[in-house]
């Protein structure tokens, strides 16, 4: 027993050198740290050494020889010193990317249909989704009177659009969609108000006539009854609005039946013209129609008429369109006039559209006041606009002088328009040459056959009438051919046209010859 402690007294110093090197010092591996000098154990403490603390030490070796990372610590004591190699910086770590974030909330969450053990509802996408994407949706409900919300669909959807199955008929359900990311739950999106399981026989729908689907004209005064049918079942819930605001009952009369609601004004005004809206709705689904009632009246009189000018048998006036259009637009304005003797109106213009007209035709002599009426799809304003001045036209003579024009010279040299062409012709057959001249003064025209002067040969037929030229040669033989020229002369000068003339002998056959013989 005494000989075990042996290998104790060696083992400080040998593992003392596996120590010195730390990692924040540079030092060389030969040299030993001053704080565990090695240290000989006397033989006569050999046999104490074998206590409760010994396990300890021997533990501790093996942990200081893993931590010895240099193959300096393991070399001998007497090896040269090592130069310190420079100490590197360890690399910088990246920067950790953000945090996910949650999507915002789904938007137009709405019911597309129910049954009696089902809901269908629909919705859209969130409108910030983020980095991360998205997930899916929770589809999730609580009934009327609890505070306990179930979880419909185990796995998240991606679609915008779920059936919630196996429900009890007569509960009444509040429903919210949540959309979910890497970054957790978004806001809950939930229907308006809570939803009864029932079964909708027959949607609500509202048929509005084809004659309402323009604007309903009325004039003030007239009566208006207006039956709008519609389908739905159970029994629909009608509301009416006019222009977005609950309707007067004092002036207006809404009489509902289950097929159709009746809006009944007895006499109308201008104050009723507006949009109205009715409304059939079953539970949670609903269905609108508008309707336009225009009330209309006669117009106004046209403002500031004023008489601008007045010359010879003329005058000029001008208008202003009506502040006051009769809530329609302006179609016309008919203007009248009156002469200050009699004071009797006439029309003088009538379904005008302009804004400024001049009257004409006015007599010498008298004085005349003009007005005007404006007029709309109900009829002329009943007042009018009048003239302050008076317009009246002058008796003083007028000298008409008519205006001087210079003559035109018409005087022109012949020119033919149209030429001979060369003709050929057969012996016995009468021919006609025409060409055709124009000129100022009307030029003599003369016929030519080979430069000599026709003349008034009876075999020749000269015509000329409307500048249209002809020679009829009457039964020409095969001396008539040749050159036929028609000159033309004026006081501006002379123009000549020329062509040749081929007449041809008619050949017998010496067989026809025999036969005549």
């Amino acid at each position: 027993m005494p000989a075990k402690p042996a290998p104790l007294k060696k083992s400080p110093a040998k593992k003392a050198p596996v120590k010195a090197p730390e990692p924040a010092r540079v030092e060389t591996p030969a040299e030993p740290p001053a704080e565990s000098p090695p240290v000989e154990v006397p033989a006569e403490a050999a046999p104490p050494a074998p206590t409760e603390e010994t396990p300890v030490t021997e533990a501790a070796a093996p942990a200081a020889e893993d931590k010895a990372s240099t193959p300096a610590a393991d070399a001998p004591a007497d090896a040269a010193p090592v130069e310190a190699a420079p100490v590197e910086e360890p690399p910088k770590a990246p920067t950790p990317p953000p945090p996910p974030v949650p999507t915002s909330a789904p938007v137009s969450l709405s019911v597309e249909d129910v049954s009696e053990t089902s809901l269908t509802i629909k919705w859209r996408p969130p409108e910030t989704i983020g980095d991360s994407g998205l997930d899916g949706y929770s589809i999730e409900y609580c009934k009327e009177g609890t505070s306990e919300w179930i979880v419909v669909n185990e796995e998240l959807t991606s679609a915008n659009r779920y059936c919630i199955n196996n429900l009890t008929s007569g509960d009444r359900l509040n429903v919210h969609v949540v959309a979910i990311n890497a970054g957790g739950r978004s806001e809950p999106t939930a229907l308006a108000e809570p939803v009864p399981i029932r079964e909708i026989v027959d949607r609500p729908r509202i048929r509005v006539p084809r004659d309402l689907r323009v604007p309903c004209i009325r004039k003030v005064g007239e009566q208006v009854n207006l039956v709008i049918p519609f389908n739905g079942k159970p029994k629909p819930v009608v509301s009416w609005l006019k222009d977005g605001q609950p309707l007067d009952m004092k002036k207006v009369n809404i009489r509902n039946s289950n097929s159709d609601s009746i809006l009944f004004i007895r006499a109308t005004d201008r104050e009723d013209s507006g949009v109205y809206e009715m409304a059939v709705k079953v539970d949670s689904f609903e269905d609108k129609a508008t309707i336009t009632l225009q009330v209309v009246d006669l117009p106004g009189p046209p403002a500031g008429m004023k008489l601008v000018d007045t010359w010879g048998f003329n005058t000029a006036l001008e208008w202003n369109p009506p502040k006051d259009n009769g809530n329609t637009e302006i179609t016309g304005y008919t203007v009248q006039k009156a002469d200050r003797k009699t004071g009797d109106w006439f029309i003088v213009l009538e379904h005008y559209h302009r804004l400024n007209a001049t009257i004409s035709n006015l007599i010498m002599g008298n004085s005349y006041s003009f007005r005007v009426f404006a007029e709309n799809k109900v009829g002329l304003s009943q007042q009018c606009a009048v003239t302050k001045e008076v317009a009246t036209i002058q008796k003083t003579g007028i000298v008409y002088k008519p205006p001087e024009y210079k003559e035109h010279d018409f005087s022109e040299a012949p020119k033919f328009t149209t030429s001979l062409n060369d003709r050929a012709t057969t012996v016995g057959y009468t021919t006609r040459l025409l060409c055709s001249v124009r000129g100022c003064p009307k030029p003599k025209v003369e016929w030519l056959k080979n430069q000599m002067i026709i003349g008034n040969d009876p075999k020749y037929r000269q015509l000329s009438n409307q500048g249209v030229c002809s020679l009829e040669i009457r039964k020409p033989c095969s001396f008539d051919g040749g050159i036929y020229t028609c000159r033309a002369k004026n006081e501006q000068g002379e123009a000549t046209v020329s062509c040749k003339l081929e007449v041809k002998q008619v050949v017998v056959p010496e067989s026809n010859k025999e036969k005549g013989k």
